[in-house]
């Protein structure tokens, strides 16, 4: 049977692998809160989900407070029957980030136990649509970065064969801006993909202004101009310029996403598997782009969005951002600029336990 006799949570600190910094903040640590989940008969998922530094021990508190304690006893194969349950549970707390992020640990584990009972691949199972998926580097682009060092970072990754690269703009000064994204297309030439991100620190009379400077760069897409909740100020900007706006890592719920798309707010979804809640309704997002002709390209978590943005047909990128190299023991396969989807049963993820072990937070 499939039936939960176990349930587990804790909480792993996973240091930065480099300085990262944007317009309103500067990435702290990876607070990667776990769910171990075993069945009666022999099953077993891993899920997690994070903060980038700050909330890791209020996720885990909820979960062993509330949400772990529904579900020993639950017939593990039902996915959305848990995922709802779970959600009304909390409705006192949701929509919120810390409900989200506490769902996502189960749901990714509850995935990923069924993966496995099946013998399949994540992204199989939850569609299969295609075999590998391009990669755009985030790495090279960070806010403190000089101009020059924007420059080479976006020309190794051309000569490495990827596709495209994030900068981050929010500079005091837009001229500052719109100069250092010139000087990286200058350098790539017209055919490269460059993205901006400006981590919702304008407003929407400042985005519009703003990406009238940067239109002349040929941007694939401007990300996170306003803040989440102002869809209105989205909407406006989406208006006014021919750069598609890019939304999602900063929402909650597919009903953000949808208002969002009903009011042609968003040309890129950016759904994150853990702050949208899991993948149960990572998959209603994506296919609601679907839907609606808009494309996904996940925030953060390339272990796990490359299976997801493998498993939908509207995926476009994912985005390369190494985290979990410190609890791994092997990582995504990267071959001309692509992310090729893993072929293990569950999430493929190889995490190092040893590692993971030696890094828990008591």
């Amino acid at each position: 049977m499939s039936t939960i006799t176990k349930a587990e949570a804790y909480l792993v600190d996973i240091p930065v692998e480099t300085v990262r910094t944007d317009a309103v903040q500067a990435f702290l640590k990876q607070e990667t809160v776990f769910v171990e989940l075993r069945t009666a008969d022999g099953g077993h998922g891993t899920g997690y989900s994070y903060t980038i530094g700050t909330g890791g021990t209020a996720v885990l508190a909820l979960l062993r407070d509330y949400l772990l304690p529904h579900l020993v006893g639950r017939d593990a194969t039902r996915v959305e029957a848990i995922w709802r349950d779970l959600h009304a549970a909390t409705r006192a707390t949701a929509v919120g980030a810390i409900t989200s992020l506490a769902l996502a640990a189960v749901d990714t584990a509850l995935w990923d136990l069924r993966a496995r009972a099946a013998g399949l691949p994540l992204w199989v199972l939850a569609g299969g649509a295609k075999e590998r998926i391009p990669l755009y580097d985030t790495e090279g682009g960070w806010l403190h970065l000089t101009e020059d060092e924007l420059v080479a970072g976006a020309k190794a990754s051309q000569a490495a064969g990827w596709p495209g690269v994030k900068l981050k703009v929010g500079k005091p000064n837009p001229a500052e801006d719109a100069a250092r994204i010139g000087a990286v297309r200058a350098a790539l030439g017209d055919s490269f993909d460059v993205m901006v991100d400006a981590n919702q620190s304008l407003t929407a009379a400042e985005a519009i202004s703003r990406a009238r400077l940067l239109e002349p760069h040929r941007l694939t897409w401007f990300e996170e101009p306003l803040p989440a909740d102002d869809v209105a100020g989205h909407e406006l900007l989406a208006r006014a310029t021919s750069i598609p706006v890019a939304v999602g890592e900063s929402m909650y719920s597919i009903g953000q996403f949808a208002e969002y798309l009903r009011r042609q707010a968003a040309g890129v979804v950016q759904v994150d598997v853990a702050r949208i809640g899991g993948i149960t309704p990572w998959l209603k997002v994506a296919h609601l782009a679907e839907a609606c002709n808009v494309v996904v390209c996940p925030h953060f978590l390339m272990e796990l969005h490359v299976s997801l943005c493998a498993a939908v047909p509207n995926s476009r990128y994912v985005e390369h951002i190494p985290q979990l190299r410190a609890i791994t023991r092997t990582e995504i396969a990267i071959v001309d600029g692509h992310a090729l989807a893993p072929g293990e049963p569950g999430l493929g993820i190889d995490w190092d336990r040893d590692a993971i072990e030696d890094r828990r937070v008591a």
